[in-house]
């Protein structure tokens, strides 16, 4: 199944990783063109959970795109060749997710809960408060740069009023200096991601959360 266009294309850089979390295409002398850079990753799961694979195709900017889905038949006999396995799921996990971005927190619940993740998802500090307290996950995700309560003090505020619970706090942030990494620590952050990250990263650090009894 292909899809195509005769719109402003992909470069050869943009090829290698536009199915990564968060990567948008950018082209001389123009903004990017809208999007969150997780819709294209949400989809190659979705694929791969049925045993398919995608690929993106261009001969350039400005030469338009295609995409090719690929999908195993039917088995109508024993000779069929068996699809692919699915990548490995999360352990049974709940996780929250906190962005202001209401459509990049949406996106990312959606592909948590392909990797079969339990996920809540709020786009503000004190929703963030008042839904770990009702629902008590095990991980959070937390965007850094929020209007009025920032990821910073909602990890202090986690920290200090629920000192006998002990969530996995992962910032995924666009800053990612050595200040950024240790200024988040000190704020009670466990993990540190930076935009763009990387999906099978994301999925590794949260295969090795081992959920609470």
């Amino acid at each position: 199944m292909s899809v195509s266009d005769n719109g402003c294309g992909i470069t050869n850089a943009g090829l290698e990783r536009i199915f990564e979390m968060f990567t948008r295409e950018v082209h001389a002398g123009r903004r990017g063109q809208g999007g969150l850079g997780i819709g294209l990753t949400l989809a190659r799961r979705l694929v791969e959970m049925h045993g398919g694979s995608i690929e993106a195709r261009s001969e350039g900017e400005g030469r338009g795109s295609e995409f090719i889905v690929r999908l195993p038949l039917a088995r109508t006999s024993a000779q069929a060749p068996s699809a692919a396995p699915p990548a490995a799921l999360l352990p049974a996990i709940r996780v929250l997710v906190v962005d202001d971005n209401q459509d990049a927190a949406w996106s990312l619940g959606m592909l948590l809960e392909t990797l079969g993740a339990e996920v809540d998802v709020v786009k503000d500090g004190p929703s963030a408060l008042q839904t770990f307290a009702a629902r008590d996950p095990s991980v959070i995700l937390l965007d850094i740069g929020m209007p009025q309560m920032d990821g910073y003090e909602v990890a202090r505020a986690l920290r200090a009023r629920w000192p006998e619970r002990r969530p996995t706090i992962i910032a995924i942030s666009g800053h990612g200096q050595p200040q950024d990494r240790h200024r988040a620590k000190e704020a009670g952050f466990d993990h540190h991601l930076v935009k763009p990250a990387q999906f099978a990263d994301l999925r590794e650090l949260l295969s090795r959360v081992v959920p609470r009894s």
